[in-house]
């Protein structure tokens, strides 16, 4: 009788985490939590309210678990109704935590909290106290900082920056109304910092990425990058690399990345944050937000290209009917299920790749200058990894305006050169510091003067045309001290795209960044790769590619290499030495390579390699896996 009732418990259990909005049903290699507003989660009081919503969220994307939010904009989730939707989730085996957000009023210019008014300061206690006592987690969402000028600040400022006030205002505010309140009402609590995508002007409002992640139990990293033709221009690689960045902040803490649906203009630029996210290896990814993720379809998700050529992201393949209640099979309904069809396409492969790595490039903390290149780095097919400390153990690393924050910065760099290592700075970065000691490894000046050029020579190749006209800064040098790499033309004039000097055993390079950095994307191919050639001498890969196409390189010798363009792309994928061919992850497919001979310079003998040609469709991505072969 025993036996029978275990087999019957085991059936009944295997049912029910079957069942739609049930646990048990996940992803292999990540989990996937939705958040709920303060709006949203004081509904659920009502089981009427939340059940249908929840029923139709969660049989379009597996949900692990849920951020129930108790504050935002002055409102309070009663007690009564947050118990109510804990047991709501939690008797359907959906992991619960709390959220918080510190806006007075959000629609208001995001309006913060003042940290300086006792008031505000006594109701911000009082939230994280009554959330603290209800659940083990908390997280804060984008809103901890502050964007308050009033008397109060203006006179707690005096005659600081608003940069430096704020920075110590905010970490004594971590300390004494998030972190050590919380802890005194729940001592297992743990207490994260949701960081938003905005990282590089952080600063200005007292995001302190110096004192915040070692302060915080674990951090969270806002990956939503949404159209990168909106206010924020934010470019979509940004996506990938700000989890990177967060990673080394805070190595092994950084829970998951963030996406909602704003600003999107077709469903391939959500799903393509989505996938960017799982590419970093993050370990959970939160959706933002259940009120969000009820947007129904519309007309304009399907983008133009997808009847032309098939993407990553199959609109077709997404709405095909999923199974409901009852297993009764059901047309998707909203934009949950495009979340859902994205997860369960790259679930198949992530478990397949290793570690990402990338370039270290070195951004000192509350740096400014040049603010996200790296991500336009990433967007040419550079594969980049922001470090908060100068990596001294790197083959070449690279410097944008941002590290000039550093006071010790050219002694670091002439460390490197001396140890037979190799630097690439900016022109931003060269013209920030070629009056404080640069000018000793190299003489090398950005003048005022600008060139609009579309003519280019990369190394001894024939002269190259862009379709696009771009101004770039002069930059002057003695010859023969240093030596022009890539050159661009007006005429009968020319100027450095790329310059290198000699210094001890290292070699220092320059490159030049157009004015309108987005110019960068509308270089030749051949002058892309001859950068790339320069910055990744190490990797098992390179990629021959126009703008708008990036390589993610793991440490197992998988790579995936992604199109945001809007139009088919013929690239080439360069093999390092020992590679012959490929093994499509998704497909099975071998790609064998073929050999091309490449010049060297002057004098030099060609070598070999082997290439792989290649064809990405609009928004779509490639993972492979390298192999040798004969």
């Amino acid at each position: 009788m025993n036996s029978i009732k275990k087999i019957l418990l085991s059936l009944a259990f295997l049912i029910l985490v079957t069942m739609p909005g049930m646990a048990g049903d996940h992803y292999k290699n990540f989990k996937v939590a939705v958040y709920s507003r303060a709006y949203e989660t004081a509904k659920m009081g009502d089981n009427n309210w939340i059940e249908p919503i929840w029923e139709e969220v969660s049989r379009q994307v597996k949900v692990d678990k849920i951020y129930l939010e108790t504050h935002r904009d002055l409102l309070i989730v009663d007690e009564a109704t947050l118990l109510k939707a804990k047991k709501f989730f939690e008797s359907r085996g959906i992991e619960t935590a709390g959220g918080i957000t510190l806006t007075v009023n959000e629609s208001n210019n995001f309006e913060t909290f003042c940290y300086t008014n006792p008031e505000h300061r006594k109701k911000i206690k009082e939230i994280v106290e009554f959330t603290a006592r209800h659940f083990d987690e908390l997280i804060l969402d984008d809103f901890f900082f502050t964007n308050c000028k009033c008397e109060l600040c203006v006179k707690a400022k005096g005659d600081r920056s608003w940069t430096d006030y704020r920075l110590e205002l905010m970490t004594k505010a971590a300390k004494e109304l998030i972190i050590d309140p919380a802890k005194a009402v729940n001592p297992k609590i743990k207490v994260v910092i949701k960081y938003p995508n905005w990282y590089d002007h952080f600063q200005g409002c007292g995001f302190n990425l110096e004192t915040g992640p070692k302060m915080f139990d674990g951090i969270y990293t806002g990956t939503e990058t949404r159209d990168p033709s909106g206010n924020q221009h934010l470019q979509p690689y940004l996506g990938y690399l700000i989890f990177r960045y967060f990673n080394n902040l805070k190595p092994g803490k950084n829970g998951g990345g963030w996406v909602d649906t704003g600003g999107i203009t077709f469903m391939d630029r959500y799903a393509e944050q989505l996938w960017l996210t799982m590419f970093a290896k993050a370990p959970e990814i939160t959706l933002f937000d259940i009120r969000q993720l009820q947007r129904p379809f519309q007309k304009n998700d399907r983008a133009v290209w997808q009847d032309l050529g098939t993407t990553s992201f199959n609109y077709d393949e997404m709405m095909k009917p999923v199974a409901g209640k009852n297993g009764k099979m059901v047309q998707p309904t909203t934009i949950a299920r495009a979340a859902g069809y994205t997860f369960e396409t790259i679930d198949q492969f992530l478990g397949k790749l290793g570690k990402p790595v990338g370039i270290k490039s070195y951004k000192p903390f509350h740096s400014i200058g040049e603010e996200f290149l790296q991500n336009y780095m990433g967007m040419i097919g550079v594969p980049m990894d922001i470090v908060p400390e100068f990596p001294e153990n790197e083959p070449i690393v690279f410097l944008t305006e941002q590290a000039k924050s550093d006071p010790e910065i050219v002694t670091k760099i002439k460390k490197q050169l001396l140890r037979g290592k190799d630097v690439m700075v900016t022109s931003g970065f060269l013209k920030a510091m070629q009056d404080k000691g640069l000018s000793d490894i190299v003489e090398l000046r950005v003048t005022d003067a600008k060139a609009s050029v579309k003519e280019f020579a990369a190394g001894w190749g024939p002269h190259i045309y862009s379709d696009h006209e771009m101004l770039i800064p002069q930059i002057k040098y003695l010859t023969n001290d240093s030596w022009e790499v890539v050159s661009a033309f007006d005429g009968a004039n020319g100027w450095p795209i790329v310059q290198r000097g000699d210094y001890a055993k290292g070699k220092f390079y320059v490159l030049t960044i157009p004015d309108n950095v987005v110019d960068l994307y509308q270089l030749p191919v051949e002058v892309l790769t001859k950068i790339k050639e320069i910055l990744t001498p190490n990797m098992p890969a390179l990629l021959e590619g126009p703008g708008y196409t990036s390589l993610f390189i793991y440490d197992n010798n998988t790579v995936i290499i992604e199109s945001f363009a809007n139009e088919t792309r013929q690239v080439k994928l360069r093999l390092a030495d020992g590679y012959s061919k490929a093994e499509n992850l998704v497909s099975g497919q071998e790609i064998l390579g073929e050999k091309k001979e490449y010049l060297q310079g002057w004098r030099q003998p060609p070598v070999i390699k082997s290439i792989l040609n290649l064809e990405l469709s609009p928004h779509s991505y490639l993972v492979l896996k390298l192999g040798k072969g004969i």
